[in-house]
């Protein structure tokens, strides 16, 4: 099968890496006007470049759409009218089915998708939204391509946004910079900062996630009453830890928001 990547960012980028470690059988085409990236994408993925639209599209039996929002439409307006079946798959934050379902034609069938850039080491977690008319053997082909570099979830289009803003691994990374820093600020040198943090975040994550006890059980463990964890974490949430975490996922919704509406 061939796949077709309409955009050769970042997150093209952290695809092609989860599907080279995969060793999947697919066609990769990349198109996209910056000659460097793609000539970096063939030497590192061995993804076959191509620089005319018509001549990417036309070779599609998938068709990823993987450019910035803002960027959709006058990208589709330049592909035009498609007269043959495709399945297309849209990675644009906040661009709804409904403005994408006529864009090229009733040929082509639509689904969004949004991996993460975790997909790079196959750790990633990508949910999937297909419009109700998307042909059950394609929804397959999409669902087998998305799990060669992670996990999938299928979400009602109406979740996809909340998804989207609260499943960033951005979260996790923002998380481990801001405590190193605080453990920086209370002596300890970067790299120890940094490894005391990391072990905070990821390993007591996985301990969650690959065991049994309840996340409330193990932060009960964790935090013993009176004790110093209870302590840090009852100051945090006085100083508004849980209320920044609202705050931000309720602007990423904005934006999101702001982005279906064009």
């Amino acid at each position: 099968m061939t796949v077709v990547f309409l955009g050769g960012g970042r997150i093209t980028s952290a695809m092609l890496a989860g599907l080279k470690l995969s060793r999947a059988k697919y066609r990769i085409i990349v198109h996209d006007r910056n000659p460097s990236k793609l000539r970096r994408l063939q030497e590192e993925y061995g993804a076959i470049p191509e620089r005319s639209l018509p001549r990417a599209v036309a070779q599609a039996d998938l068709m990823i759409v993987a450019v910035r929002p803002n960027a959709v439409f006058a990208l589709l307006k330049e592909i035009g009218r498609v007269d043959r079946p495709l399945s297309a798959v849209s990675l644009a934050a906040g661009v709804p089915l409904s403005r994408l379902r006529n864009a090229l034609g009733p040929q082509v069938q639509w689904a969004r998708a949004m991996p993460s850039p975790a997909s790079r080491s196959r750790r990633g977690l990508a949910a999937l939204s297909f419009a109700r008319s998307f042909a059950p053997h394609a929804r397959r082909q999409v669902s087998n391509l998305f799990t060669t570099f992670g996990e999938i979830v299928e979400v009602p289009e109406r979740q996809f946004d909340a998804f989207t803003v609260t499943y960033s691994s951005s979260h996790g990374y923002h998380a481990l910079a801001t405590l190193a820093e605080a453990g920086c600020r209370a002596g300890l040198n970067r790299k120890t900062a940094l490894l005391a943090a990391a072990h905070a975040l990821v390993d007591g994550l996985i301990a969650w996630r690959e065991g049994v006890q309840s996340l409330d059980a193990l932060l009960h463990e964790a935090a013993t009453p009176g004790g110093i964890a209870a302590t840090t974490i009852a100051a945090m949430n006085k100083a508004g830890y849980a209320r920044a975490v609202r705050a931000g996922i309720r602007a990423g919704l904005r934006r999101a928001r702001a982005n279906a509406r064009g």
